[in-house]
């Protein structure tokens, strides 16, 4: 059965659930929620996001793993009233002063015996007398047959009660709005920056018949090994046994570049006048940089930071590597400046590119050239 759903992103996914929970606290619109989307494609990245952002309690239930009585919670007699009573399980958030986002993840791979009892979750918004506070958000996620992943056709009953979005992997989105954020590796970003097809191979992998695919989930766990394996051998072992061997080869390229040319904290340590020497001499390597400069983004080292980035184009006259006259440098400090800003805002630290002469001569330039 195709999901005729639009596509979207997982950063535009999370600006539609958000738009939603806006909707459900203003009483113009309780509905629950479908991602639907590839193994490792940021989908319960999304969820706890929302949740982390609108202070909700994150009740995450992986539906593979639980029986339909586990919903229902555990019945016992009431011998003065003589009925059957059912004590509600903790898994169901209760407490109407609090938000709270319910997760039902693994939807599609639930068992067909589970899926009744859901219903009423879905739509009434309760399972049998247990009936969930107005402050609840509610949220399933699964993958589609055609992922590869152990998945059910969802029925109709089912597929009416909910919202649907299919979510896909998009290089841009997921750098800017995770990779960098989340200060992941400077050498992943880089590769993905030059690399935005290998975000995610999991149709290509099926189609090959390959067993290990590369998506989000694998990129980031990739910028976690070269974190803490400084053994090349064993870290492009580790690489490869995460994104498959082709491409691990291919990253591995990348990673040396970048461990060879890319060295943050000798750059901020440096005299001004020593710094532009320390500067990488390739493309990878410069977008490398800038992602690491970002990362390095804090009160202490603000100063150093906004310098390094507004040196950036000042390397086709101080050096004399012929290459720094055919890259695009001012393209690659405005986009530095452009992400260096949104985290600076995120930390607080808008007087410290407002203190920053390197800043206001950056400013300047851009002001002439009429792009401010």
């Amino acid at each position: 059965m195709a999901l005729n759903a639009m596509t979207v992103s997982a950063g535009t996914a999370l600006d539609v659930l958000r738009t939603a929970w806006s909707a459900q606290r203003a009483g113009q619109l309780t509905a629950s929620y479908m991602l639907h989307g590839a193994p490792g494609v940021g989908k319960t990245e999304i969820i706890q996001q929302l949740a982390e952002e609108i202070g909700a309690r994150l009740f995450d239930l992986r539906l593979t793993t639980i029986e339909p009585q586990d919903l229902r919670g555990l019945p016992y007699y009431d011998h003065d009233a003589q009925k059957t009573v059912w004590y509600r399980p903790e898994d169901l958030p209760d407490d109407p002063a609090r938000p709270a986002v319910l997760f039902l993840d693994e939807l599609t791979a639930a068992a067909p015996s589970l899926q009744p009892t859901v219903y009423g979750l879905l739509q009434e918004r309760r399972v049998g007398q247990h009936r969930l506070p107005d402050t609840v958000f509610l949220v399933a996620a699964g993958n589609t047959v055609e992922d590869g992943a152990i998945a059910y056709e969802m029925g109709s009953a089912l597929s009416d009660r909910l919202v649907h979005l299919h979510v896909v992997a998009s290089a841009s989105d997921w750098l800017e709005n995770y990779a960098i954020p989340n200060g992941l590796h400077p050498a992943v970003i880089a590769f993905l920056r030059s690399r935005g097809d290998l975000l995610s191979t999991v149709r290509a992998a099926q189609e090959r018949d390959d067993l290990i695919a590369a998506t989000p989930r694998a990129w980031a766990r990739v910028s976690a090994i070269l974190r803490a394996t400084p053994d090349r051998r064993l870290r492009n072992i580790l690489v490869a046994g995460t994104v498959g061997e082709a491409i691990g080869a291919e990253f591995a390229l990348v990673a040396d570049e970048v461990a060879a040319t890319v060295r943050i904290d000798e750059l901020l340590q440096a005299e001004p006048g020593k710094r532009l020497a320390l500067y990488p001499d390739s493309m990878h390597g410069l977008h490398a940089l800038v992602y690491g400069l970002i990362g390095a983004l804090n009160a202490e080292t603000a100063t150093g930071v906004i310098a390094c980035m507004a040196d950036l184009t000042r390397l086709a006259e101080a050096r004399p590597e012929p290459v720094f006259r055919t890259l695009p440098l001012e393209e690659l400090r405005t986009h530095g400046f452009e992400l260096l800003i949104q985290r600076g805002l995120a930390l607080d630290l808008a007087e410290s590119f407002l203190d920053s002469p390197a800043y206001a001569d950056y400013a300047r330039q851009r002001e002439e050239a009429g792009l401010a």
